[in-house]
């Protein structure tokens, strides 16, 4: 029987190091492997909203 993961559409890149130091092998990455992602600062903010502040004078002062 076959490999059933040749059928597989993607494959991690190599990697470096063992257990908690592995890590992809900056020599093998390529246009297809980066990390691009030139929406994620405007997501960023729609799914952290700031909170919103109080007026001033609306501030509990504690003394």
């Amino acid at each position: 029987m076959a490999d059933p993961l040749d059928k597989a559409t993607s494959r991690a890149p190599a990697t470096l190091g063992e257990g908690c130091l592995s890590r992809y092998d900056p020599d093998e990455l390529g246009a297809e492997d980066g990390t691009e992602f030139p929406g994620a600062a405007e997501l960023w903010d729609e799914l952290n909203p700031e909170p919103e502040r109080l007026p001033e004078e609306e501030v509990v002062k504690s003394g």
